[in-house]
């Protein structure tokens, strides 16, 4: 069995805000673009187009209505490796192929020590690995390791790809260890929550729960569009033919 380190010097992670993810799936392709020649080998795409597709995908978006007293609304929740301080995926790995790094608190899979028994995706209740047919190992986030540690990128590329596509600035990357880190100002700013803390794996990643919907609409500052000119102008016939 692998042994899990006591403590690392950072915790790299991520945070995503369930109030602006709109389920587009750019981490999605994203993850997948990148992947298929980096760290953990390509990932499969077996019969992408027949009736018995399989394939390997780090991170997937699932899409739920949630009700609350003011209505429903639509939620997206992307779902890949918490990376948790207490991993059960790395404590039951029979050959030491699953492993926390102390210096950074990455959950890794090495390949050449992989014998594809599952046990890791047994033991994970996030449902974080995946199995590749087509090598016979497991494979998971990597948070991009090939990418954040990158000197030949610019500074403010060396993110993980699912956060360098996201349109809406819905996933943020950074150290959870660190009290003073933009991440952790944003987890204590809007209550970051830990998925499924009750079973004590303790992990790594944050999601910003939604905000409160209102009915009130938002104030505009606008002026008339008949203000627009001295006399009004076509703007201000089009503003007064929509105002009928």
């Amino acid at each position: 069995m692998t042994c899990v380190p006591a403590a690392t010097d950072r915790k790299l992670g991520l945070v995503i805000d369930l109030d602006t993810c709109v389920g587009c799936q750019a981490c999605v392709t994203s993850c997948k673009e990148w992947n298929t020649g980096g760290q953990m080998a390509p990932l499969t795409d077996i019969h992408p187009y027949g009736g018995d597709v399989d394939g390997v995908w780090f991170n997937r978006v699932h899409t739920y209505e949630h009700s609350t007293a003011a209505g429903t609304r639509t939620v997206n929740f992307p779902r890949s490796c918490l990376h948790c301080a207490e991993p059960a995926c790395v404590t039951v790995c029979p050959t030491g192929a699953s492993y926390k790094r102390k210096s950074d608190g990455i959950v890794l899979v090495d390949e050449d020590k992989c014998i594809g028994c599952k046990l890791c995706s047994w033991a994970c209740p996030y449902g974080a690995r995946e199995f590749d047919v087509a090598v016979g190992v497991m494979k998971k986030c990597t948070l991009c390791v090939d990418r954040i540690y990158n000197d030949n990128l610019p500074e403010e590329d060396r993110v993980p790809a699912c956060v360098a596509a996201c349109p809406t600035s819905a996933r943020h990357f950074g150290d959870l260890g660190d009290p003073a880190s933009a991440v952790s100002a944003l987890v204590a700013e809007r209550g970051g929550v830990a998925l499924m803390p009750e079973l004590d794996y303790q992990p790594t990643n944050r999601y910003l729960p939604p905000r409160a919907r209102t009915d009130r609409a938002p104030k505009m500052n606008a002026s008339p569009l008949e203000d627009a000119s001295p006399h009004g102008g076509f703007l201000g016939w089009v503003d007064r033919m929509l105002s009928r």
